[in-house]
């Protein structure tokens, strides 16, 4: 907890654009009514992609959340959702602009891969085919000629700060600003920065948040060789199922969330309702990539570093936000991360993993999870796992599924694991 002579800091606005709902409101009573955002994906045909489920953000308009729509020809799908979430976390924190000092208002954003599509570089491609039977490349033509029929925005629409600038233009954010590429685990580092900024006085006000979208067939393709997607064609609302036995893999998605994280004095000043306050986080990395040789070390010096910085026990801390994400090497590493750390405890926290409602989506994915666990504290509600239907002996966690339930303590635990192993741990406490 904080000291007399700590900084407090608080979260004060909360925007979603998410597969089962787009606002906070709509996010929020999507997951306690149970409802799965994901289904066979209609944005393109699937015939030939080795999975044919996903997550989509479905009636989505981005014109009705952006400062002016000729912005949208240098943002791609992913900057879309992170700008509008930002802006309506600027609504739902009830603030306009000029209502913070420019110099005191901060970004920090997290992004992932921001893939192209085919379409956007195939004049370029078709420059340097010398043979069109043969197929064959002419290389050296690319700088000579090929390239100069690429669109001269086209890379804008790629770059993973762009989230960062285009949010910190639309609200005169001209403090510190930054962009976090960590995949997963972007977020909850976005969210650490944007406390310690806070905490040594270079801003009164930080928009923090994560977007991401791999609704793609270039993206479904590349990761179904290292990300291990599911196969379930039968039933897609069932394809992702965290620590349950018969998980097969992860699903795709798109979405977003961002946050009003301010100093606690400021938002009190202003009157602003508070969902929580940012308590402890932590950082780690396993160091054995994709091998999962060190069996989620990084996780669990994430948690430790979170409740040292938080001074609390493993008995303080309410319910287990998970990272979830349903191939099964993934979450037996990090059950076996919790036992590690908490020991025969764990089998008193409950556990949420909220992948099974909108799927894995990068950098996105663990800030829309965070907006869960933020939305849990304020209303008092912990939503249920969805597919937990034959637990798994080897995970042995309180997985709560079925229904949603009440909360038991003020203190959560959100937790985000890349697969080369970087993790981060972030605890809030509900105020």
């Amino acid at each position: 907890m904080a000291g007399p002579d700590q900084t407090r800091t608080v979260i004060t606005g909360v925007g979603v654009v998410s597969p089962i709902g787009i606002g906070r409101d709509a996010f929020w009573s999507g997951l306690m009514s149970g409802t799965s955002g994901i289904d066979y994906l209609s944005a393109f045909s699937t015939n030939n992609l080795p999975s044919c489920v996903g997550a989509e953000v479905k009636n989505f308009d981005p014109t009705l959340y952006l400062r002016d729509r000729k912005f949208l020809k240098v943002m791609s799908r992913d900057v879309q959702l992170g700008v509008s979430s930002a802006n309506l976390a600027m609504q739902d924190g009830d603030l306009n602009l000029g209502d913070i000092d420019p110099d005191r208002l901060g970004v920090v954003y997290g992004a992932g891969r921001m893939t192209t599509s085919p379409e956007e570089i195939a004049d370029a491609v078709a420059e340097i085919v010398d043979d069109v039977q043969n197929d064959e490349m002419m290389l050296t033509r690319w700088g000579e000629e090929s390239s100069g029929r690429i669109a001269p925005l086209w890379l804008l629409r790629q770059l993973p700060n762009m989230p960062a600038c285009h949010i910190s233009i639309d609200h005169d954010a001209r403090g510190p600003n930054n962009t976090i590429t960590s995949r997963e685990s972007s977020a909850l580092l976005a969210l650490a920065e944007a406390v310690r900024v806070i905490e040594r006085g270079a801003a009164d006000a930080m928009i923090v948040g994560a977007c991401g979208s791999n609704i793609s067939p270039i993206d479904i393709t590349k990761l179904s060789l290292y990300e291990g997607l599911s196969h379930r064609k039968d039933n897609p609302e069932k394809a992702c199922r965290p620590f349950d036995f018969d998980r097969d893999g992860t699903v795709v998605g798109e979405g977003a969330a961002s946050f009003i994280v301010e100093r606690y004095e400021h938002a009190v000043a202003r009157g602003a309702e508070i969902y929580a306050e940012v308590i402890g986080f932590g950082s780690g990395c396993d160091g054995a990539g994709y091998n999962n040789g060190a069996g989620g070390r990084g996780i669990g010096r994430s948690i430790e570093g979170a409740m040292l910085r938080a001074n609390i026990t493993a008995d303080q801390i309410g319910h287990i936000n998970a990272h979830g994400k349903s191939t099964q090497r993934d979450d037996l590493v990090e059950a076996r991360a919790y036992h590690r750390t908490f020991g025969d405890h764990i089998a008193k926290i409950p556990v949420v993993a909220l992948k099974s409602y909108f799927g894995n989506f990068d950098a996105g994915s663990g800030a829309v999870e965070l907006a869960g666990t933020l939305l849990s504290l304020h209303n008092g509600q912990l939503p249920a796992t969805l597919n937990y239907e034959y637990p798994d002996p080897r995970c042995r966690l309180n997985v709560t599924y079925g229904q949603a339930v009440p909360l038991i303590g003020r203190t959560a635990l959100s937790v985000n694991r890349t697969s080369v192993g970087q993790s981060a741990a972030t605890l809030l406490r509900a105020l």
